[in-house]
């Protein structure tokens, strides 16, 4: 099929995902929330964390930031916060922990928008973790009595906690999680290869509060600031497509590049469709077997439509993709925002 397919403009999928790229870490490490020990020291700084809105909204008050590593055992995670009053409540693990100020871990190992998990934490180290079977525009559900067997989380206050007498500096997060315990997600066991790329994102949710009769409260109907690592492009951390990229590397240094997802491209398009069947199926009722209906136009680029099927519950849109090396892929998209792909290893129509 010659027809091509347009660009889609950004606010219409998102932000241009963050990308990191992790390295290999040179021996083992206690998890103690110590961010100063020599083994961080080899990782690098992801960007400052933003407004999850994006460029629109107003830079964050305070300081955020993130580190990774990774062995053959585990994914190290740490994070950083400025704070100049560091407080919390919930010591019940698996308490929604965004009441509190927290940092949050999204992770899809496959980035194929299902099976991800996300993982919270407050300044009293207390952990709730889940796994998502899809998002929750998509009908979810959230599976909280999931549990990441093995996780060690740990966390240092850079000041007192619960104490408004004092400023603070802040807090530290760190944590190790089992690749035995991601792999049900990941779709084959160990850690990832030389290369490989995982979507991730990171979140921190923030409460104004006030002193009232020497105790933290939160502002009574101020909403809470939600500040992230790769932007959502809106206030909703659940878009795994728009997650940022990390991308694994054997080396030991800070210094390897990042190789950009040669499917990227497609990934978006293909967000594009499922974007325009929702809209199109709530003003006329049903999803479209036409892509004129979509708004689809033409572009010169390596990505050709491939197929459009619709059913009364649903679709399927496909995109053939030529790589830089020659190979070609099928990249599908249904209306449940699930994606993936085959090698195409011969012509098809």
């Amino acid at each position: 099929m010659s027809q091509e397919l347009a660009r889609p403009a950004a606010k219409e999928w998102g932000m241009e995902p963050k990308n990191y790229v992790c390295c290999r870490a040179d021996g083992p490490f206690e998890i103690d929330g110590d961010l100063t020990k020599s083994a961080w020291s080899q990782a690098a700084w992801t960007d400052d964390f933003v407004d999850i809105e994006g460029d629109q909204r107003p830079t964050p008050r305070f300081r955020t930031r993130a580190k990774m590593l990774w062995d053959d055992l585990n994914f190290y995670i740490a994070a950083e916060m400025e704070e100049p009053h560091v407080w919390g409540t919930l010591t019940e693990r698996d308490s929604v922990i965004f009441y509190d100020n927290d940092f949050e871990v999204f992770i899809d190992p496959d980035g194929d928008n299902h099976l991800y998990y996300e993982l919270e934490i407050n300044a009293l180290n207390t952990v709730w973790d889940l796994l998502l079977a899809k998002p929750y525009r998509d009908g979810g559900p959230a599976i909280d009595g999931w549990d990441i067997a093995g996780l060690r989380t740990a966390v240092r206050v850079q000041g007192t906690l619960n104490d408004p007498s004092d400023t603070d500096a802040g807090w530290t997060g760190e944590m190790a999680l089992p690749w035995a315990a991601l792999e049900e997600c990941a779709g084959r066991p160990g850690p990832p290869k030389d290369g490989e790329q995982w979507r991730v994102n990171f979140s921190r949710v923030e409460w104004e509060t006030q002193i009232v009769d020497g105790s933290y409260r939160k502002i009574e109907g101020r909403a809470e600031d939600n500040w992230v690592w790769s932007p959502q492009g809106a206030v909703d951390m659940h878009r795994p497509e728009i997650w940022g990229y990390v991308q694994f590397s054997t080396a030991a240094t800070k210094t390897a590049g990042f190789r950009p997802d040669p499917a990227g491209e497609a990934r978006r398009l293909l967000m594009q469709v499922y974007t325009r069947q929702k809209e199109h199926r709530r003003r006329h009722g049903r999803y479209s077997a036409a892509w004129e209906d979509l708004g689809i136009g033409s572009h010169q680029g390596p990505e050709e439509l491939a197929l459009l099927e619709t059913t009364s519950v649903g679709f399927v849109a496909a995109i053939a993709l030529t790589l830089p090396d020659g190979s070609r892929e099928l990249w599908r998209i249904r209306e449940d925002s699930r994606i993936w792909s085959e090698k195409i290893t011969g012509e098809s129509s």
